[in-house]
């Protein structure tokens, strides 16, 4: 399973005409290939980031499925729909995904996707952190968070403490971005945690040693996150 991530920097003045053409025409036209379907799609969070930024996430069944993709936005029934969604954006930036081996998300049942708009439900929210481990540090990395970092978040559930829930954890795919590139797909559980965690320092019992935010120092000291509303049709949210 290969997962399609796409920025898109939309028009401001054609925002809505974009999120028209993503729902009424994207959304539809990926239904009728035989391995891909949208799953997400959400917007910056205000005061989160760059103006005028969707990003979708696309469920892939495997590589013949990209190629089936590739080859009916260039010259086949998704030419005219790509390029509805062009005219309303600057640009877009895609990279394919992969799970990582602890990732909750591994595959996704095509069948069981929406693939007509949702009706209108409540927003969810999202943090998507971007992750650059050190050079030479990605496999470790990639190791050390499934034991750490997934058991750490795991407890703060287990014990009524979390704000995140990690649905997914990925790397780019082979030739398909950057390589040392892991991007961490975290649902916010308990909204009302965002405020102190903006606004206030971390706690220092949360970067003492034998923390996570302590020790994965030794394998990476940048990351990016980022706020993502879930648009209210998104067809998984």
């Amino acid at each position: 399973m290969l997962f399609l991530h796409e920025t898109h920097h939309v028009v401001g003045s054609r925002e809505d005409e974009f999120e028209a053409a993503l729902r009424d025409a994207w959304l539809p036209g990926l239904a009728a290939t035989s391995g891909a379907r949208l799953l997400y799609a959400l917007r910056h969070a205000h005061g989160s980031g760059p103006s005028y930024r969707l990003v979708t996430v696309t469920a892939l069944r495997d590589g013949a499925a990209w190629e089936e993709l590739v080859r009916s936005v260039e010259r086949g029934d998704l030419r005219e729909r790509a390029q509805r969604l062009d005219a309303a954006r600057h640009d877009v930036e895609a990279k394919v995904l992969v799970p990582l081996p602890w990732s909750p998300l591994q595959e996704v049942d095509l069948a069981s996707v929406p693939t007509a708009p949702k009706a209108a439900d409540a927003a969810s929210l999202f943090m998507e952190d971007t992750v650059w481990p050190h050079p030479g540090s990605l496999e470790r990395y990639v190791e050390a968070s499934g034991r750490h970092y997934a058991r750490e978040m795991a407890d703060h559930e287990a014990e009524g403490t979390a704000i995140l829930r990690v649905e997914g954890a990925f790397r780019t795919a082979f030739g398909s971005g950057r390589r040392r590139e892991v991007v961490l797909w975290q649902r916010i559980v308990n909204t009302k945690a965002l405020v102190p965690l903006l606004t206030r320092e971390v706690p220092a019992r949360y970067t003492a040693p034998g923390t996570w935010m302590h020790d994965a120092l030794q394998l990476r000291d940048q990351w990016e996150s980022r706020l993502l509303r879930s648009l209210r049709w998104s067809p998984l949210a």
